[in-house]
């Protein structure tokens, strides 16, 4: 079976459909591009920062919604956003979904920014442990979810 041309790729990159998915000419498995804004966990994520900063928090309490809650949602929230920003200024090639090491770069810049260089100029500001392994926490969990396609296929044996 042939698939028609993409507006994004090469109108006889796709080969056919088997077992395995969509097959590109050169063996490699085709996926879905990323939807940055349009991903469905950023827009949960930024449904549930919402909702916790106009509602839960006010009217449930609690410490942990007070101050942790909306630390979990950092790399699930804003990181599309950023990657979407970084294809557009051409930092980032392809569309595909975020890897270890982009999660791990992105999560790392927020840590030290908002919780080490923040607190030193923004007197207001405290800089938490706590937050950075909140920050980590959604950025695994987001990781696992934005790559749960590859997490399951068997690897060929060495």
């Amino acid at each position: 079976m042939v698939f028609p041309a993409s507006s994004w790729g090469d109108e006889n990159a796709w080969k056919s459909r088997n077992r395995a998915g969509l097959q590109l000419r050169d063996g490699r498995a085709a996926v879905k591009p990323f939807r940055y804004a349009a991903d469905p966990l950023c827009l949960s994520a930024c449904g549930a920062y919402a909702v916790n900063r106009l509602w839960l928090k006010s009217w449930i309490g609690g410490a942990f919604l007070r101050g942790h809650f909306n630390d979990l949602l950092l790399i699930p929230a804003a990181l599309p956003l950023v990657l979407w920003l970084h294809a557009r200024l051409g930092w980032r090639q392809g569309d595909e979904m975020p890897g270890a090491p982009e999660i791990a770069l992105h999560t790392g810049i927020w840590a030290v920014a908002c919780e080490w260089i923040g607190p030193r100029f923004i007197h207001h500001s405290v800089g938490d442990v706590a937050d950075v392994f909140c920050y980590a926490a959604g950025a695994i969990a987001a990781g696992l979810w934005w790559n749960r396609s590859q997490l399951g296929r068997r690897r060929p044996p060495a």
